[in-house]
């Protein structure tokens, strides 16, 4: 998670930098789609990181309700 959260920064500061600098309009759409590319991967990384998550509370869920069968049962 706090990867995917550093990729979202790096997007971020990449996109400053070069909006900042005097480069020729060229230049500035290269580095735009640049940009646009780090951010969207690092939207796709946050997107697997909650499909993780996700997946692990299903498991917890699945676990507790194991559990709480088990102990009905006794």
């Amino acid at each position: 998670m706090k990867n995917a959260l550093k990729f979202g920064f790096l997007g971020l500061a990449l996109t400053v930098a070069f909006a900042s600098c005097n480069n020729t309009e060229k230049k500035a759409e290269g580095a735009t789609d640049s940009a646009s590319a780090l951010v969207d991967s690092a939207a796709n990384t946050l997107d697997s990181a909650a499909t993780k998550v996700d997946s692990a509370a299903q498991k917890v869920d699945s676990a507790a309700t194991k559990v709480d069968s088990a102990a009905t049962k006794k």
